[in-house]
């Protein structure tokens, strides 16, 4: 959104730096001109607004061809973000040519002065240990990487969700083609530690993409089970009257504003999250 030109520059220095061969960087511009941007080499792709993380994420993937095809794996990072480590690129190239089913996989984000991973960057229930890496049923949207052939099968991200969950409807979308999620402590975005609500429309956009999350993806019996542990879980973690007011306004809207096309995941794929550790009901 232009606002962070020295975290962006230093975003892209730490990819330049990477080992192996060079990464081909498009940076997209949310509403403004992106300009002055070095190392030489690196793409702008301009939009006349901002289209929310989802929408800027999809004109990213279409700047390498449609569904991205013009390459095998397209790696998405946060503009104050930063690798601290070399071999980033090349561990993810590792890993996609070794595992033939591994489509998204979600790098570990620590803080670039203490170096603590918070629990709610671990994409699983199990969080305690940020350090382990395993499959997962979600991935970090600031920090990740999908193989293409996944956009080409299952679609992009939501648009409409502008921003919350456009990451769990993806992934389970993919996951349900049969496609696998790493979670890879190894693989690291230094950034620093924000609370998620400091965004103006976090509790509305949160509570009104849940539903739609769910409407969307689940079959039939399960939509009102997990929209009612979701509020649950809300009303126990007692947020202020203002939150509650804007989470109560996007529950509403969630329910009376249409979500996009719905296609239910199978019941196999609601046992594999199961076994995963994480059943779509939570």
């Amino acid at each position: 959104m232009g606002n962070r030109p020295d975290d962006l520059q230093a975003l892209l220095d730490s990819v330049a730096r990477q080992d192996g061969a060079p990464v081909d960087v498009v940076v997209v511009g949310q509403g403004v001109k992106v300009t002055g941007l070095v190392p030489d080499g690196v793409r702008t792709l301009d939009l006349p607004e901002n289209l929310g993380i989802p929408g800027g994420r999809n004109a990213g993937i279409e700047a390498f061809g449609p569904g991205g095809r013009d390459v095998d794996v397209l790696l998405f990072l946060d503009d104050d973000g930063l690798l601290p480590r070399t071999d980033t690129a090349e561990l993810c190239r590792q890993a996609f040519a070794e595992d033939p089913e591994l489509g998204i996989v979600s790098f570990r984000i620590a803080d670039p002065d203490t170096g603590v991973t918070a629990r709610r960057h671990v994409p699983r229930l199990r969080a305690s240990d940020p350090m382990r890496s395993s499959r997962v049923t979600t991935f970090l949207g600031g920090a990740n990487a999908v193989r293409t052939t996944v956009f080409q099968q299952v679609g992009g991200l939501p648009d409409e969700f502008f921003y919350a969950h456009e990451e769990t409807d993806l992934a389970w979308r993919a996951l349900d083609a049969g496609w696998q999620i790493d979670y890879r402590a190894d693989m690291v975005l230094h950034h620093p530690t924000t609370a998620p609500s400091r965004h103006a429309s976090y509790h509305h956009n949160v509570a009104r993409n849940r539903v739609w999350l769910a409407r969307r993806n689940l079959p039939a019996p399960l939509v009102p089970v997990y929209v009612g542990v979701w509020t649950l879980l809300t009303l126990l973690r007692r947020p202020s009257g203002e939150a509650l007011k804007a989470w109560f306004g996007g529950f509403r809207e969630g329910w009376a504003t249409p979500c996009g096309p719905r296609r239910p995941m199978k019941w196999r794929t609601v046992w594999r999250l199961t076994r995963l550790g994480r059943p779509p009901v939570i």
